[in-house]
């Protein structure tokens, strides 16, 4: 029988990458992506393309009504910019979404559980982890478990939740891609609401560097090389 697995698909490297981690090991995808009032709305036409790749459904989630509940988050509030140096705690706080991915795995979760799948998966790695408190291995431990104690029906008691990379770095994932053949132009991670990759903000600086430390030719158009 195929094994399914539920994949959050931001449209970003490290979702795309990871879907595709799974479906060369013989997962059916069903992929799950959110539309939060993003300012990079862009990053769902690249899920969208990701998931066209791979032949997965595709499930676009609307939680827009929770946006005036996140505007501490300059990726939400357009009177608050984008930081525009490189990937550390202090530069990068403004950028967070309160509970984001509490918010978009609980949801998922049900859909495995709609689904009969075998693994709810997403996609943080180790440079996520000092910045983002619901990206580290002990955020995910005890989501795993709650999730796991809050499904009672035994149809479902082999889901997991799943975080493959969560002790990988940005490099690592880029390795993993090349070697997976990810499409990577078809990716984005620019936080701006841009036709193009600001080339600036920290999730494009850290984008770029970890090419290079990957010694794999990055794709991407940025605006600012």
């Amino acid at each position: 029988m195929t094994k399914k697995a539920v994949v959050i698909l931001s449209g970003g490297l490290d979702s795309s990458t990871l879907a595709y981690y799974l479906a060369d090991k013989g997962y059916q995808l069903i992929c799950v992506s959110y539309n939060y009032g993003q300012k990079h709305i862009k990053e769902l036409e690249s899920a969208a393309k990701i998931a066209a790749n791979l032949g997965a459904k595709h499930h676009v989630i609307d939680i827009r009504f929770m946006n005036g509940f996140l505007q501490s988050s300059s990726l939400v509030n357009q009177d608050l910019d984008n930081p525009k140096e490189d990937y550390a705690r202090e530069n990068m706080l403004v950028t967070v979404v309160p509970n984001r991915n509490t918010m978009m795995l609980s949801l998922a979760w049900t859909i495995a559980c709609a689904e009969n799948a075998e693994l709810l998966a997403f996609g943080p790695h180790k440079g996520d982890n000092y910045v983002y408190a619901d990206c580290r291995p002990d955020y995910f431990n005890a989501l795993n478990l709650a999730l796991r104690l809050g499904t009672i029906d035994s149809r479902h008691e082999d889901l997991e939740l799943s975080a493959p990379f969560i002790n990988f770095t940005k490099t690592d994932i880029v390795k993993t891609g090349a070697k997976l053949d990810v499409p990577f132009a078809d990716t984005w991670s620019c936080y701006d609401g841009r036709e193009q990759h600001c080339g600036l903000c920290g999730t494009c600086r850290q984008r770029r560097q970890s090419f290079i430390d990957a010694g794999i030719s990055d794709p991407t158009s940025y605006e600012v090389s």
